[in-house]
């Protein structure tokens, strides 16, 4: 049960939309913006995002299909790998005025990049990118002074995943709703000691749930609305104390194990080669992590210890504009395809998360696969059980690099937990107050 005033399910028809099958909305191309729009005119516009080969492969044929029913308009795909090479590559082509005109966002970066100026503000183009069928606990993270900078291209909560194999070769009852950490501690503890060496009750990366943590503890989570940090240093000792708790009983495997796996992709972490019981990741990578794992995973909301769950449903990325576009309204009309079409949705399913707006879901839920399906399963929990997060801010996106760099530095003995969750608190705090 959650704080009434953080639940979700205060906010007026998030549960419906994410559940409900509404009657598909036209398509509402033709807005006008200040730049307008010729459909005799030849446009060309350049789109970049991060991700596989399999997204890379998704995003062609979605585009042949925009080009294909917008003939004066050509797409310039340019993909990159990971988030952090089209961030650095943002970074100089914004300096550079040559950056893309529609481009995918994450983390702080919508924040980031709308309180700099460099984001189009999308309520010039409202009409073309149907701005009022996303809730507005959707665009927090894209909002800056009341102004929405990008369209989120779906949602994701973290979860605990549970291989029932393992707990039942273990002799462990598998948890449900309402488990503990204590529980947690206790089950993990038990399966590494009965099952093969190797085999551990739980694979941990510090950056997939120590927000969630955090939320159940302290009000706003890691962050306050204020974009300053809201967590307490105590709070982050309590985690790190159960980090040594769980290494000592055998629950976590070795440090230097836990530190070489902090940045693994799912199939080759101890989940998904099948190796351990339990993990904390998104919904939307419950089919990456299942298919090493035997296939026996469920999801569940993590322990909790407080009457809060302290999960968010939050968006994966964001589509965002630049604002130095010359083609307002064109790029507008991407980002309408890539997000609120049917034909293009029955391709991109659940690739960048399960959509917020309605009629798309409504369109895309029958066609997932029985793992998309059970993170949209886990999600409309989520929006009954959940909690409004502030969005991370400028200066949040060392969180992760700190986070690891201290956990490893207390688990290895460098630092005591109480002198290193001081330095997560000052040097996090440094980093928000610098902007």
């Amino acid at each position: 049960m959650t704080r009434t005033a953080r639940s979700l399910a205060t906010k007026a028809g998030i549960a419906g939309a994410l559940a409900a099958a509404l009657v598909l909305a036209g398509c509402s191309a033709g807005g006008d913006t200040d730049s307008g729009f010729d459909p005799n005119e030849k446009i060309e516009l350049t789109i970049a995002w991060w991700g596989n080969d399999e997204r890379a492969a998704m995003m062609t044929d979605v585009i042949d299909e925009f080009e294909a029913q917008y003939p004066n308009i050509t797409v310039v795909e340019q993909p990159v790998g990971a988030p952090d090479d089209l961030f650095n590559r943002l970074a100089t082509d914004f300096a550079s005025g040559t950056a893309p005109d529609v481009f995918a966002l994450g983390g702080a970066k919508p924040q980031e990049y709308g309180g700099n100026g460099a984001l189009l503000d999308l309520s010039t183009v409202a009409d073309t990118v149907q701005l009022d069928k996303y809730e507005d606990f959707t665009l927090t993270n894209a909002t800056v002074d009341g102004t929405v900078y990008g369209l989120p291209t779906g949602g994701n909560a973290i979860g605990a995943l549970v291989n029932t194999a393992l707990f039942e070769q273990a002799g462990v009852e598998v948890p449900t709703d309402g488990w503990t950490w204590e529980e947690l501690i206790d089950d993990a503890n038990k399966i590494s000691a009965n099952t093969p060496d190797g085999v551990y009750g739980l694979d941990l990366r510090i950056q997939d749930i120590l927000g969630t943590y955090v939320a159940q503890i302290d009000e706003n989570g890691i962050y306050g609305w204020d974009g300053q940090l809201a967590t307490r240093e105590s709070t982050i000792e309590s985690w790190f104390d159960m980090e040594k708790e769980l290494v000592a009983g055998g629950g976590l495997p070795d440090p230097s194990i836990i530190v070489e796996n902090q940045n693994l992709t799912p199939d080759q972490t101890l989940f998904g080669t099948g190796k351990a019981a339990i993990t904390f990741a998104y919904s939307n990578q419950i089919g990456s992590y299942g298919a090493g794992a035997g296939g026996d995973v469920e999801i569940l909301p993590p322990p909790t210890s407080t009457d809060v769950s302290g999960v968010a449903v939050l968006p994966s990325q964001f589509w965002a504009i630049a604002a130095e576009t010359k083609h307002a309204e064109a790029s507008a009309m991407l980002v309408n395809w890539l997000l609120n079409e049917p034909e293009p949705a029955k391709t991109i399913l659940a690739n960048r998360g399960l959509q917020f707006n309605p009629d798309i879901l409504a369109v895309v839920k029958p066609l997932l696969s029985p793992a998309d399906a059970q993170s949209a399963e886990y999600l409309e929990k989520v929006l009954e059980i959940g909690v409004v997060a502030p969005p991370q801010p400028a200066g949040g996106g060392i969180l992760n690099e700190l986070s690891q760099r201290i956990e490893s530095d207390i688990l290895f003995g460098k630092s005591s937990v109480a002198d290193g969750s001081q330095q997560w608190v000052d040097e996090l705090s440094a980093a928000l107050a610098a902007g």
